[in-house]
């Protein structure tokens, strides 16, 4: 497989120079979230998101050429988030597992609050696959150097490999399918305790909890 893209690669779509242009660009692609979150890209509309967003057509046009265009950047920029929740929810001196327990709580948090991301990704292996290519590719990377991290640390096991890191990323994203957008009736913390337990024992170095 190919080196994953950067994690902080560049956006997609026009970039606004102005504080006032960044505040509708975010309104668009909150819009646009709640506009094919609800009923898919191909169901949804330019006007549907101008409309959501309380701006003029004309104003879309500024940022974005197409629907096309608006889709892709709304899979870099929901990807870009799930990222940056990781990264600050493990500011502090955590040890490896502690790492991976808090970042998938920041995860389901996350996909909590935004249930929609889950039919924008998986509409993206159709609509635009290398976005959809580049999300997963990222979030693995970004498990992969936490695990590389924590082997030199001599914490976890020195042989986990790009394989574990998809493992792990797998299990989080079904995780987040059953208990943030299925169902949210249990606590987050609960569910990532539950998978670090299994953690523990499948690449913590001593195997004991």
């Amino acid at each position: 497989m190919g080196t994953a893209p950067a994690p902080d690669s560049p956006p997609t779509g026009k970039q606004p120079r102005t504080e006032r242009g960044r505040r509708t660009l975010r309104r668009l692609l909150d819009a646009a979230a709640e506009e094919f979150g609800e009923k898919g890209f191909h169901e949804g509309s330019i006007s549907g998101i101008t409309q959501r967003a309380g701006v003029a057509l004309g104003s879309f046009y500024t940022y974005f050429d197409s629907k096309d265009a608006i889709f892709r950047e709304l899979v870099h920029d929901l990807s870009a988030r799930v990222g940056s929740e990781a990264r600050s929810a493990l500011s502090g001196d955590l040890r490896p597992l502690e790492a991976e327990q808090a970042a998938l709580t920041a995860f389901l948090t996350f996909a909590r609050d935004h249930k929609e991301i889950y039919r924008i990704i998986d509409e993206a292996e159709f609509v635009d696959p290398a976005s959809f290519r580049q999300h997963y590719e990222t979030t693995a990377a970004r498990i992969h150097e936490r695990l590389r991290q924590g082997a030199r640390e001599g914490e976890l096991r020195d042989d986990l490999t790009e394989a574990h890191a998809w493992a792990i990323m797998g299990m989080n994203v079904f995780l987040g399918l059953k208990y943030a957008v299925l169902s949210d009736d249990k606590p987050v913390e609960d569910i990532a305790a539950i998978a670090n337990s299994i953690l523990q024992h499948g690449i913590g170095k001593t195997g004991t909890e």
